[in-house]
């Protein structure tokens, strides 16, 4: 779960609960603990395993070592909000935005895999249980029969049950919102068309929500917004072949509505929507990449991306030795270690 403040509007109608927001989350160096693996850092922070390995120059097979410093960018644009929608969940981003006041709330999902896609559209929250009891629809009782597995009519509360210890129902019957007790799954399309979420995110966003709450369940595998003096494109692979047929077409649509289209490099957009199709870390997996485009009229060769990767090579250079030391001598928290840093050099 991640709390942003206000950023610039770039035309899109947000509700009303929220002030006008393109981008949520940012960069961080985080110093790998025991147990991390690309798997559990991607389902945590909401990015792509093989985009974590792309973005640290390592092998996605590679193991992780403990102590090692990794770049995170969990930077996601929020899709337009309409009037009243208090939960908007982009399908193919695998995120869930939540209305707060003075800004937006995401949550990484997992959603519903190919061959079993969550339900498109609007909903409402019609019931909410603590520690629910997982009634097994027939159908996917026979799934596992015919992978050679049996599974009960019911799972009770607990350790067993994956929906985990939230449930959320909502409006149009078979579907829900609620956790897991397999955290590592999130952020992946996996599901049978139900919206999973981590354990400590579920939490929250069960406090938050009320019964009659209303969102949307949307489709929006190319997005593009304007954040400042940048302009960014987030691409995700069309796991549901439901997205447009001419990707480089629609980002074009909409970098004029923009008013920003002559400010794009447009080979690297290209690049960036190839791109979502080969960035995959094994197959249940939708490559992202979100690549900042824009250039300002003072700094017309420089990327945000640029940018920050000087941020982090000064961080790794100079802040991070000295806050190593503090912490092999005992004068440090290992709490700390977990150091978020904002990478922009405004």
């Amino acid at each position: 779960m991640r709390t942003v403040p206000t950023a610039l509007a770039i035309g899109l109608l947000v509700t009303t609960a929220v002030s006008a927001q393109s981008l949520i989350g940012e960069p961080h160096i985080v110093a790998v603990t025991a147990g991390d693996t690309l798997l559990s850092l991607g389902s945590r922070f909401g990015i792509d395993p093989a985009t974590i390995a792309r973005d640290n120059a390592r092998s996605p097979e590679a193991p992780l070592r403990v102590g090692e410093m990794l770049r995170l960018d969990n930077r996601h644009i929020i899709p337009a909000f309409t009037p009243g929608t208090a939960i908007l969940i982009n399908v193919p981003q695998r995120m869930l935005f939540l209305a707060a006041e003075g800004g937006a709330r995401a949550f990484p999902v997992a959603v519903g895999r190919a061959g079993w896609p969550t339900p498109l559209g609007a909903f409402s929250i019609v019931s909410k249980e603590v520690n629910p009891t997982w009634d097994v629809p027939e159908s996917i009782r026979e799934e596992a029969r015919r992978a050679g597995r049996s599974l009960p009519q019911k799972v009770p509360p607990g350790p067993d049950n994956p929906l985990g210890a939230y449930w959320m129902a909502l409006s149009g019957g078979g579907i829900g919102i609620h956790g897991t007790n397999v955290p590592s799954s999130v952020y992946r399309a996996v599901t049978h068309g139900c919206i999973r979420l981590r354990p400590e995110d579920i939490a929250a966003l069960f406090a938050e929500v009320q019964v009659g709450a209303k969102g949307v369940l949307t489709y929006q595998p190319v997005l593009a917004a304007v954040a400042g003096s940048d302009i960014f494109v987030e691409a995700h692979r069309d796991v549901y072949g439901r997205g447009p047929a001419d990707a480089l077409a629609f980002v074009k649509a909409q970098t004029q509505a923009l008013g920003v289209f002559d400010r794009i490099d447009w080979a690297v957009v290209a690049q960036v929507i190839r791109e979502r199709f080969g960035v995959e870390y094994h197959r249940d997996h939708v490559g992202r990449i979100l690549h900042a485009l824009g250039f300002t009229q003072q700094q017309p060769q420089r990327r945000a991306s640029q940018r920050d990767e000087a941020a982090i090579e000064r961080w790794r250079k100079h802040d991070w030795p000295r806050i190593k030391k503090r912490a092999d001598d005992g004068k440090l928290s290992s709490s700390f270690l977990m150091k978020r840093a904002s990478c922009s050099s405004r």
